[in-house]
């Protein structure tokens, strides 16, 4: 069972079916017991840090997920997912994260860039992954950011973008693997990458 959890923030119906037609068997919950007992869990996410944080603090959710990546089950963070694994971000902040991975989230400050980052954009990958073995090196997917992360170590990241300069695009760390970008928008690219979670 994939635990799909609940925070408050983001379409989780459209990546709950993503899953689905992944080969995957997902279940959307706010409930910090069925994510204790999933088999992997998903934290997707859109809109603000800060609310995505309460919204885990307010149902219980933030010890529950920090539970099940220290057990060693497989994580993937989508968007606000992948940024509420880090220490701290400076939207509406510094506002505390989970504090699971090392490093920051900050604010796209590039002269002449046009704020949010918004569509399609290519990922290049920083080194080999089986969650990656299906999906092409160079290949588009859908972001819809303000802010992205800066990992405390560089080898934590997967995929690099580049939107008036390169930033982290996704993180892999031991069960963990979290994108900046929606796999549930992304059509073919995005659903190879969740079956090589689902696999995982």
């Amino acid at each position: 069972m994939i635990a799909v959890v609940d925070s408050g923030s983001g379409n989780l119906r459209s990546v709950e079916k993503a899953l689905a037609v992944a080969g995957g068997d997902p279940i959307v919950t706010s409930d910090p017991d069925v994510v204790r007992r999933a088999d992997r869990v998903v934290v997707p996410g859109q809109g603000a840090f800060r609310d995505c944080m309460r919204g885990l603090a307010a149902r219980g959710l933030m010890d529950a997920v920090r539970e099940a990546i220290r057990s060693g089950r497989p994580y993937l963070g989508i968007c606000l997912g992948l940024q509420v694994l880090f220490d701290e971000s400076d939207e509406h902040g510094p506002c505390a994260g989970l504090g699971i991975l090392p490093g920051r989230v900050v604010r796209f400050d590039r002269p002449g860039l046009k704020v949010p980052h918004m569509g399609w954009n290519q990922v290049v990958r920083a080194r080999p992954d089986p969650v990656l073995a299906e999906v092409p090196d160079d290949a588009y997917v859908y972001f819809v950011h303000s802010y992205y992360v800066v990992p405390a170590r560089a080898e934590m990241i997967a995929l690099t973008c580049d939107y008036g300069g390169t930033f982290c695009a996704a993180v892999r760390h031991e069960n963990i693997f979290a994108t900046q970008f929606h796999p549930e928008k992304s059509q073919k690219v995005g659903l190879k990458l969740l079956a090589g979670f689902v696999a995982s």
